[in-house]
């Protein structure tokens, strides 16, 4: 007999999406590479300057660090616990994880974007949709 218990599908789709996004950071990450800033979403830029002007001087300022990433490009960075999403964009340059730092689904998908890169934004929107 088989028998479906209620939520087990979702729950395997929740790890596997897990899995594969954590696999498209550590690839991202492991290869130091950079690439060109793809803008972010309007409504995520509207929640942070919302964020920035409720909590001044938290962190940097959004516009900086947008600024920083148009001239620096991006990087993809693990947390200390990528398996609970600690997995950052941030400019070229930086190590500033606690300052400098915006979520992979934040950004915007170019048509010409690397496409593991894409995957890992596409995969960070969908996890943004189920968790």
């Amino acid at each position: 007999m088989n028998e479906s218990f209620p939520g087990t599908s979702q729950e395997n789709n929740k790890e596997q999406l897990k899995k594969e996004y954590l696999a498209l950071a550590e690839k991202l990450s492991l290869n130091m590479e950079s690439f060109q800033f793809p803008g972010i979403d309007g409504e995520w830029y509207s929640k942070l300057k919302a964020d920035d002007e409720e909590y001044p001087g938290f962190t940097t300022p959004t516009d900086e660090i947008i600024d920083r990433m148009k001239k620096e490009g991006i990087k993809i960075s693990l947390g200390a616990h990528p398996e609970n999403g600690d997995v950052y964009v941030l400019p070229a340059t930086s190590y500033d994880i606690e300052n400098d730092m915006l979520f992979p689904g934040y950004l915007n998908i170019t048509e010409n974007m690397d496409e593991t890169l894409k995957s890992l934004i596409l995969a960070h929107k969908k996890r943004l949709n189920t968790i």
